[in-house]
């Protein structure tokens, strides 16, 4: 299997301080990849630089190579090129993702007049069938409406349907279905399950809810302080997890197999640090159990296929 994306020794600077340190992995054709972590663990600031949409006063450096071409290397013009056409983000937030002035239709219609040169009724025409698609009800109304006149999962479904009109190679999906019900976060995740697999293209999720992952992705890719902690493929991580870090996360969670006895959950111990207040070392080990003098110095992964970064790893 092919990789779509191969990112190596990705960096992010806030001026002269470092956010995300040396992040690896590779994403292959066809495969859907969960990058999950607490709130302020770094993940959607990876997901920005991959697609070359850091806010101003950050920076990225390393490489993220897609067919052969590092993207970080590449102007404002040829980016834009393949932003929505070949590599494609769905939001977290889609009411300010979407244009609050320009008609849903005319949005999720622009991808193929900018990237395929479709003329204007071809286009909307073409929008209008990926708005069935994505079952967003009266679709022919929605067509007309302003993203303020349609209801969350309705604007998510837009943004779905705007991000995979091109079948892009690459789909980055940042926290898609946080706000959402529980009825309507399993329809989109169901139906970007969908799509990714009629189209081939390699999924990026970017989550929190464990259990989303589990149902959804293939592999997994364990965030915390800037630094990929553990990664291999779903089932051996979430099963056996070999970094203490991922092992709190699966414990402050239900279980994830109905026939697990229940069990309290646990806490894991302090919070996030701020921008900037990671100790030294392993970012986890002011609220690891298993940290020593050891941990002082952060750690390379290690493992073939299953990798952990971490001085004392779970047996």
């Amino acid at each position: 299997m092919s990789d779509t994306l191969t990112v190596e020794n990705l960096t992010v600077r806030v001026g002269s301080l470092e956010v995300i340190h040396g992040v690896s992995f590779a994403l292959a054709a066809g495969q859907r990849t969960g990058l999950i972590g607490e709130s302020g663990s770094g993940k959607t600031l990876t997901a920005l630089a991959i697609m070359g949409l850091l806010p101003e006063g950050l920076s990225a450096a390393g490489q993220v190579v897609y067919r052969g071409c590092n993207l970080l290397e590449l102007d404002e013009r040829d980016l834009c090129r393949l932003r929505g056409d070949r590599l494609a983000i769905v939001f977290q937030e889609p009411m300010t993702a979407l244009n609050p002035v320009m008609k849903v239709g005319d949005q999720v219609a622009e991808p193929l007049r900018i990237h395929r040169g479709l003329r204007a009724g071809d286009a909307q025409a073409a929008a209008l069938a990926a708005l069935r698609r994505v079952n967003i009800p009266d679709a022919q109304e929605k067509m007309r409406a302003y993203p303020h006149q349609l209801s969350g999962g309705q604007r998510q479904r837009a943004m779905i349907a705007m991000a995979t009109l091109c079948s892009p190679e690459l789909l980055i999906a940042d926290e898609p279905t946080t706000a959402l019900d529980v009825t309507v976060q399993a329809q989109i995740l169901q139906l970007l399950t969908e799509l990714v697999e009629e189209q081939d293209t390699s999924l990026l999720l970017i989550t929190h809810d464990l259990p989303v992952v589990a149902n959804v992705c293939q592999r997994v890719l364990v965030l915390y302080g800037g630094y990929i902690v553990e990664e291999g493929d779903v089932e051996t991580v979430f099963d056996e997890p070999r970094h203490p870090y991922t092992r709190a996360l699966l414990d402050a969670i239900p279980p994830l197999d109905e026939e697990v006895p229940e069990r309290k959950l646990k806490a894991i111990a302090g919070s996030v640090p701020g921008l900037g207040e990671f100790p030294p070392g392993c970012p986890f080990r002011n609220r690891c159990p298993r940290a020593d003098d050891a941990c002082a110095v952060m750690p390379l992964a290690r493992g073939n296929g299953h990798r952990v970064a971490c001085w004392h790893p779970l047996r």
